[in-house]
């Protein structure tokens, strides 16, 4: 069956963004918050988000209009009972995505295609509590969502191939390029991008240079566009300490295990741009190392 109307759980940072895009790309989208303020944020982002295109120039006052036109809000997942395709973006938290999956799978319709956009968690452990395994697959969304061009699209072992197909030509629907994953912890981004930065974040605690010069080392030697602690700091530090637990706990390799000096900053509430601070202090303009990390 074609995707006409797209469900997507969670409006925060990943799911409005998710919304917007579909919506852009010229789907039906109906969005879903657990709270009425969280739904009027969410959509507050997309629409400002929109709006700065328009000043900018890349966007017109009518597609601006248009693509809004095509979201609705709810704060009931039964709503999503007559959706295509069903994108979670809620909470990396196993419990609380499965009890979502749990009323999802008995208001929507057997041909709905689920998708998480969980960027370590087992596909296979979420479709389990599922009817249809055999419907469900991973898209894994990048931040920000309208500006990151890949999905990964990930098969777990349970993942038909028809249904790994329609989400394969789903994502390239959205403008986005899609990579194809078997079900493993970090798919194929996160298996690579965690350890080196972790590795970025014991050269900090080992002396081997300063905050400054490690980025400047990997941005300038390698030519990346950022370098690996301005990275975490823009990810979250606490997100990267959840996602790194996880992984260790799967694979229980030092690479994947959280350094001291992580579990700290978070602990004391250090989580990067977020929140102000992290390895750098963004009261300043430009950014400044934080100081007495180490």
């Amino acid at each position: 069956m074609p995707v006409k109307v797209v469900g997507v759980v969670g409006c925060g940072l990943m799911g409005s963004g998710i919304a917007q895009v579909c919506a852009e790309a010229g789907y039906d989208v109906i969005v879903s918050e657990v709270s009425g303020d969280l739904l009027k944020k969410g959509l507050g982002k997309i629409e400002s988000f929109l709006a700065r295109g328009v000043e900018k120039g890349k966007v017109t006052a009518e597609k601006k209009a248009e693509v809004l036109g095509r979201l609705q809000g709810t704060t009931s997942l039964e709503e999503l009972s007559g959706c295509d395709i069903v994108i979670e973006a809620v909470v990396e938290n196993l419990d609380v995505k499965r009890e979502v999956y749990q009323v999802l799978d008995r208001v929507c319709a057997a041909s709905t295609i689920f998708a998480s956009n969980t960027s370590s968690l087992s596909i296979t452990g979420l479709a389990a509590v599922t009817k249809r395994a055999d419907r469900f697959v991973g898209l894994h969304f990048f931040n920000p969502v309208p500006l990151m061009k890949l999905v990964e699209v990930v098969r777990s072992p349970l993942t038909s191939a028809e249904a790994f197909a329609q989400a394969l030509d789903f994502a390239r629907s959205l403008g986005k390029t899609p990579v194809r994953s078997t079900d493993r912890t970090g798919f194929i981004v996160n298996r690579l991008l965690v350890p080196y930065l972790l590795d970025a974040i014991r050269a900090v605690e080992e002396g081997v240079g300063s905050v400054a010069d490690i980025d400047e080392g990997m941005r300038l030697g390698c030519g990346h566009p950022m370098g690996p602690l301005t990275l975490l700091d823009f990810v979250g530090l606490d997100t990267t300490c959840y996602i790194a637990d996880i992984m260790f706990d799967e694979f229980r390799e030092r690479r994947f295990a959280p350094p001291p000096l992580l579990k700290r900053m978070v602990q004391a509430g250090l989580h990067g741009r977020k929140t102000g601070k992290g390895f750098y202090d963004y009261s300043q303009d430009p950014p400044k190392p934080v100081a007495g990390l180490i």
